[in-house]
């Protein structure tokens, strides 16, 4: 059967782990981009990312010992810093001059932003860009707002992966749930985008009237959505003068293997008290994704022709192009130039259905729902106590 592949982009940063799994002391073997890379946090917090592999037999060192500044390879007790150096090899007598300096091991650059661990994955490790890339951030929140993390690995290329996290028609069919959607509630959309830091941004605009879990927030709810290279994906929702921030990351371990980082970032206290409720729906996402995901791999064994369209595959297209963009502007040494359009949405004439004196009585009727919604719930959590 034929391997799908992706030409996976190089020089920028990947995600490689949340920032919370690595405590001080610790270290983590791990494929990023088909490299073996070895993850640690110094005793003192720091991060770091070097290449998997003791250079005098080649054995990981991801299997030996960390203490918080050394890592001991088990095989013959060879130990390194935090930065690749080595700093001591147990069998060299007294009496032999050997040049320490002469051995090491290549140090990716590695860097905690808002609670996650990226790296930086070059295309020849003897140049690395300068300046480093811009790693993306998130907006209107920092690390300890991090409340929701969930991971999963699917079973696809790079290229698969992204057109599916940003592919909008998937949803009342792939998520449909009671909660959520149905396969009826598929309505024309139009949204206006705008050129981004190495992608685009679906302007802020308001949620989508069928999505019922965005009523659950109250007050004047608006949402922006920015996809940046190589593979992420940044939602920041404001409710009124809170914010909730959904963030994907897609690193590829294997050119058929990707994993997936869910976070969420909110400011909202509510949230935090029934975050045990939320993890299983967003559990259920991931797993709904990732199963068709992986019936998709069973038809691209055939390797059919794909097709997009001009409607819901724009983002798709975009991607291609800027990945295209992206390789050209690097082999011409020439600065990129981002491809993605700026585009308006068309304007609706008032009707029937959307006249603005009818739009604003269903604006009142549903803030009054919410607010229902909203007592309710808090009734419910100071019942919590009770009933435990």
């Amino acid at each position: 059967m034929p391997v799908v592949e992706s030409e996976i982009l190089r020089d920028l940063w990947y995600l490689a782990v949340p920032g919370r799994t690595l405590r001080p002391g610790q270290m983590l073997g791990k494929q990023l981009l088909g490299q073996s890379i070895v993850l640690g946090r110094s005793a003192s917090g720091e991060p770091f990312a070097l290449r998997d592999l003791c250079p005098h037999r080649g054995i990981p060192l991801s299997h030996g010992a960390f203490d918080g500044r050394e890592l001991e390879c088990c095989y013959h007790g060879w130990r390194f810093t935090c930065d690749g150096g080595c700093s001591h090899i147990p069998s060299l007598l007294p009496t032999q001059k050997f040049d320490l300096s002469r051995v090491g091991v290549f140090q990716f650059p590695c860097r905690e932003v808002q609670g996650n661990i990226w790296v930086l994955m070059p295309a020849d490790e003897r140049h690395l860009p300068d300046p480093l890339p811009e790693i993306p951030v998130i907006p209107a929140v920092d690390a300890s707002h991090c409340q929701l993390v969930e991971s999963s690995i699917f079973p696809c290329s790079i290229d698969h992966a992204v057109v599916g996290l940003m592919d909008p028609a998937h949803g009342p069919f792939v998520h449909r749930s009671w909660w959520w959607r149905t396969k009826h509630s598929i309505h024309e959309k139009a949204k206006a985008f705008a050129p981004s830091h190495l992608g685009f941004t679906m302007v802020k605009h308001r949620p989508s009237s069928n999505s019922k879990a965005y009523k659950l927030l109250g007050g004047e709810v608006s949402t922006e959505i920015r996809f940046e290279l190589p593979s992420t994906r940044i939602e920041h929702i404001t409710a009124g003068r809170h914010h909730i921030c959904g963030v994907t990351t897609l690193t590829p371990l294997t050119p058929n293997q990707v994993e997936l980082h869910q976070f969420f970032y909110w400011t909202i206290p509510w949230l935090t008290v029934i975050r045990p409720i939320m993890r299983p729906f967003v559990k259920t996402f991931i797993e709904q994704d990732r199963d068709v995901v992986d019936k998709q791999q069973q038809g691209l064994n055939e390797d059919p022709q794909l097709m997009l369209i001009n409607d819901a595959d724009k983002p798709a297209r975009w991607y291609y192009q800027l990945k295209k963009e992206l390789l050209e502007s690097r082999q011409q040494h020439r600065p990129f130039n981002n491809t993605a359009p700026s585009t308006t949405p068309p304007l609706q004439q008032p009707g029937p259905g959307n006249h603005p004196a009818l739009a604003q009585l269903r604006f009142r009727r549903r803030r009054a729902m919410l607010s229902t919604c909203q007592e309710s719930l808090s009734l419910l959590i100071r019942c919590i106590p009770q009933l435990t």
